[in-house]
């Protein structure tokens, strides 16, 4: 993609991995257009509104479990660095 002005040129994420305050149709959909793969675990509200519906509510979104756990490694990181941040 070429450069418009000074600075950075813009970069895209392939993959997005969220905690469940991501968990919504809108972000989903955005995330999807965009081509970005994502891994985002349903709240129990979505999972249950989903069940009641039956057949209309539709199939759960696909999620990884091995990405899941290594979003783990990083969250750890940055508390790491947080707590070290007034030490420095």
């Amino acid at each position: 993609m070429p450069r418009t002005g000074p600075g950075r040129p813009p970069v895209r994420p392939s993959h997005v991995l969220g905690d469940k305050g991501y968990s919504s149709r809108a972000i989903r959909s955005r995330l999807r257009r965009r081509g970005i793969s994502h891994t985002i675990p349903e709240r129990a509200d979505q999972v249950r509104n989903r069940l009641n519906r039956g057949s209309r509510g539709g199939r759960p979104p696909a999620f990884d479990r091995d990405a899941y756990k290594r979003r783990n490694v990083v969250e750890r990181c940055f508390n790491k660095l947080k707590q070290r941040r007034g030490d420095w």
